[in-house]
C-alpha cells in the first residue's frame, strides 16, 4: 500500500512568519495537532506541533502574538512523498519518533500521514503500526513482557 491510499490531502499550512497565536488557533479550527511551515512554493521548511507551541513558546515566557513560528518549529524536517510504500514511512515515523509526516511531491507539500491515519485504515498491517508506535515511544520489547 501507499502513502498515497491513506494520507490526508487536505493541508492547513503556515509561512514562517505566521505568529503563534494564529497557528494555534488554526490547529483548533482544523483539529489537528501538527501544521507543516511553507515557504512560498509550499516547499516545507518547518514543522510546528502543538506541543512546540506549549513548550517553546508558552511554556517560556514568550508572547503568542508576537513570536513566529519559524522561532519555534522544529526544522529539518523528516518526509515522504505519495508513492512511499507504507512501511517504509512507518519505518521513517518510527526511527525519528514522530507521529506525523509531511508528504511531499515536486518539492510541495501534497498531504499529511498520521500514526492516525495509520491505525485507522483497514488495509495498514495493524503490526506495523504497533511496531511504529513502540519506536516513536522508545519502547523496548523485552522491557514490556
Amino acid at each position: 500500500m501507499k502513502v498515497k491510499d491513506c494520507m490526508c490531502k487536505e493541508v492547513v499550512f503556515v509561512k514562517p512568519d505566521c505568529d503563534t497565536e494564529e497557528c494555534a488557533r488554526l490547529m483548533c479550527e482544523n483539529h489537528i495537532g501538527c501544521i507543516p511551515v511553507c515557504d512560498d512554493s509550499k516547499k516545507v521548511v518547518g514543522l510546528v506541533t502543538d506541543r512546540d507551541i506549549l513548550l517553546r513558546t508558552v511554556g517560556c515566557g514568550k508572547d503568542i502574538k508576537n513570536t513566529p513560528v519559524s522561532d519555534i518549529m522544529t526544522c529539518n524536517v523528516a518526509w515522504c512523498s505519495p508513492e512511499t510504500d507504507v512501511c517504509d514511512a512507518e519505518k521513517v515515523m518510527g526511527n525519528n519518533q514522530i507521529r506525523r509526516i509531511p508528504v511531499m511531491e515536486n518539492n510541495k507539500v501534497v498531504g499529511m500521514l498520521t500514526l492516525g491515519d495509520l491505525a485507522k485504515n483497514k488495509n495498514v498491517e495493524n503490526n506495523g503500526v504497533y511496531a511504529t508506535l513502540e519506536d516513536i515511544c522508545g519502547c523496548d520489547k523485552k522491557n514490556a513482557e
